[in-house]
């Protein structure tokens, strides 16, 4: 994987960046939001749409999820991810570190790694940063996550240090599993480490310094959007992308609404993941242009204006505010096909015009303006 830093913005305002990720499936484009798909899937939203009307450029796998099904055996002898769900763009997996650590009365944390109990039949199993790599490597993602803890946001000072000496532990035995192992599908494979540090920025700039130290592909900010106010995540990426290579792409996980994706990109992140456009467009929960639309409200009934007129995604040049409000009443799965596909085309169109703006050097005047739009309840 190479990184070509493209564009920093002239704004003095700003640190907003443009660049190029290229790896064996493909370029991206940042900054780039990666769609979630947990299971092999983008949940209700056909590969051909994902491409053809939201141009996502790379996906998200879940590790956890993936290693308990459909299996590790099956991706063997599919061979990998990529094969399996006939997505030939680049994927990236997390390490299944948060899922894992989110199962907090079903697993026990250890120097050797976390064990838990499978959300799905109970059944025991044990992840180490060894057998994490191990499981990337079988899946086959063009970025890999290192294995780590995910404290709470509001975490206290003492848990979290502790916390954070054992995901540099970990992060050396990942470094070194990578380089022990070789990719198994032809196509090469980086490692991103995840800065954690929970809302202490000392913390947070010795989780940096020491990632720094493995010279990775990429790195990534973790353990935010977890409970913490946002204008601390804004301070704590701050905190991070000062310490962090210039030249190297900054994925801030997890993270979240519209706003939450222009601020970050306002301070030089690069790359984003969430399920909120899928999760919470199944809810009937619509991010547009001209603000956040609750669907299911009565408002929309006889509102036969398309979805979001800015878009030029085919569901909101097809279908109404009235037809999309019917469909979510009665619980029809075109609902909730509709309106994920609309939110992701939304976030994409949203982080390709921030690129657009910070290559002309308009980024932070638009950003104001869009973060006022945005936030707006229609």
């Amino acid at each position: 994987m190479t990184f070509s830093l493209e564009h920093t913005s002239a704004e003095a305002a700003t640190k907003a960046r443009a660049g190029v990720i290229t790896t064996g499936h493909g370029t991206i484009r940042t900054p780039i939001f990666m769609p979630v798909g947990t299971a092999a899937t983008v949940k209700g939203v056909f590969h051909r749409d994902l491409i053809g009307e939201a141009d996502a450029e790379i996906i998200l796998g879940n590790t956890y999820h993936l290693y308990l099904r459909p299996g590790l055996d099956v991706l063997e002898r599919a061979g990998g991810l990529h094969r399996f769900s006939s997505w030939d763009r680049p994927i990236l997996t997390d390490s299944g570190g948060f899922q894992v650590f989110s199962l907090a009365s079903s697993r026990k944390l250890t120097e050797e790694g976390c064990r838990f109990s499978s959300h799905i039949d109970g059944s025991k199993h044990l992840f180490t940063p060894e057998n994490v790599i191990d499981t990337q490597r079988t899946i086959g993602a063009d970025i890999m996550m290192a294995f780590d803890e995910c404290p709470p946001g509001t975490a206290e000072y003492g848990y979290a240090e502790k916390s954070l000496s054992l995901t540099c532990r970990w992060l050396e035995r990942c470094f070194e599993r990578f380089r022990q192992t070789e990719p198994k599908y032809g196509h090469g494979q980086s490692l991103f480490p995840i800065v954690q540090g929970c809302t202490y920025p000392d913390l947070r700039v010795r989780a940096a310094e020491f990632a720094k130290q493995f010279g990775a592909d990429g790195y990534a900010i973790g353990g935010l959007a977890v409970g913490e106010p946002a204008p601390v995540m804004y301070d704590m990426i701050e905190v991070v992308n000062a310490v962090l290579p210039e030249d190297r792409p900054r994925y801030l996980m997890g993270v979240g609404t519209p706003v939450n994706i222009l601020e970050a990109i306002d301070r030089g992140v690069d790359m984003f993941d969430c399920v909120m456009p899928t999760r919470n467009g199944r809810n009937g929960m619509l991010f547009t242009w001209n603000g956040i639309i609750n669907i299911r409200n009565k408002k929309w009934q006889y509102d036969f204006s398309p979805i979001d007129e800015r878009s030029d995604c085919f569901v909101d040049r097809t279908y109404s505010k009235a037809y999309l409000r019917h469909l979510t009443i009665a619980g029809e799965m075109l609902a909730a096909q509709i309106a994920s596909l609309h939110n992701l085309a939304f976030y994409l169109q949203l982080v390709r015009e921030a690129r657009r703006r910070i290559v002309a050097g308009t980024f932070k005047p638009w950003k104001e303006e869009m973060v006022r739009q945005l936030s707006n309840r229609l």
